[in-house]
């Protein structure tokens, strides 16, 4: 019973502590805003600092231009990364475009591929069908 309580505490000891070193993480992020950084709120708005008033600890953000709107420093949660085009997509257009030159429909699916039907209407006979095969395919193996 003390194994159990023992373990039981070192737990919720490592569990506080990696909270307590986010909680810090975070914290030392909302001090540290600075003008024409991109952010999120907590509830999901995405802007572009524009004023930080220490004083008060609030932020002002743009949203869009001309439209800002003044938060508590609390409320924002993260700093938003701009996406970056790399080489990858580039190259994936290349070979979309590749594709398409080389065949009339632009389509990827080979000669030879199983035909899949758009409706379920064949669905019981094709699994009828699959459920004789496998007792035919049992019985001659039986014999």
């Amino acid at each position: 019973m003390l194994i159990l309580v023992a373990i039981l505490l070192v737990a919720m000891f490592f569990m506080s502590s990696r909270t307590r070193k986010q909680q810090r993480a975070a914290a030392e992020f909302r001090n540290n805003l600075t003008v024409g950084a991109k952010v999120m709120t907590a509830s999901g708005m995405i802007g572009t600092v524009v004023e930080v008033d220490d004083a008060n600890d609030q932020v002002t953000i743009e949203s869009v231009p001309g439209s800002q709107t003044t938060w508590l420093r609390a409320a924002i949660s993260k700093q938003v990364e701009e996406p970056v085009a790399d080489d990858a997509d580039t190259d994936n257009m290349a070979d979309e475009a590749d594709v398409t030159a080389k065949s009339e429909t632009g389509s990827t699916i080979s000669p030879d591929a199983t035909d899949v039907p758009d409706d379920l209407s064949g669905l019981d006979t094709a699994q009828r069908e699959y459920r004789e095969q496998q007792r035919r395919d049992a019985d001659a193996d039986g014999k």
